[in-house]
């Protein structure tokens, strides 16, 4: 191995990626994902769709999830930089509604995995960013729920500067909340 640095986080299922990065004088080189380093770090997953997206500062997108199609992602910055959040769902588990956080950079190169029955979102910090992410199944446009994200019982502890207005979708500002989803979806 050696190629990967995977750290735990207290949430167990997330990881913190760290890629070995090789640079000289021309740049540099990374390789951002191989199955085999993945497997034998313990992730052993197929993808099959991979997605990227440009936002702006202030921009947030989530709290995000598939129903019947539950996704493990592997998520990334490619250019710039935003916090990116995680919350526990799967039933059953010791740190169900507990969220973990981390900021994502072109800089730190620093990836995010993410199991499936998590939801997923992220706020930009820099001026402008791009995000690039595997899945493991496939988009299926009405299969999408979300978690409102800013709800009181799940508390993420977004880095946004007071008074300034966040960017979203009407979608995202009007989900529901983490009581609605446990009452919905988990009885």
């Amino acid at each position: 191995m050696g190629k990967i640095k995977v750290t735990s986080c207290e949430i167990e299922g997330l990881y913190e990626i760290e890629p070995a990065v090789f640079g000289d004088a021309r740049g540099y080189f990374m390789e951002t994902y191989n199955y085999q380093d993945f497997k034998e770090a313990g992730i052993d997953m197929q993808f099959v769709q991979d997605n990227q997206s440009a936002s702006k500062k202030g921009v947030l997108r989530g709290l995000h999830f598939q129903i019947q199609y539950p996704q493990d992602k592997l998520v990334r910055v490619i250019r710039g930089e935003v916090f990116d959040a995680a919350v526990d769902l799967r039933k059953g588990s010791a740190t169900y509604g507990k969220w973990h956080g981390v900021v994502l950079s072109e800089e730190n190169k620093k990836q995010f995995f993410i199991p499936k029955n998590f939801a997923h979102g992220f706020f930009v910090l820099s001026d402008y960013a791009e995000f690039a992410y595997k899945c493991t199944d496939f988009y299926h446009p009405d299969d999408e729920g979300g978690i409102l994200y800013n709800d009181p019982d799940i508390g993420i502890e977004w880095p946004v500067p007071q008074g300034m207005e966040l960017i979203m979708t009407d979608k995202d500002k009007n989900w529901g909340g983490f009581r609605e989803f446990t009452e919905k979806y988990r009885k």
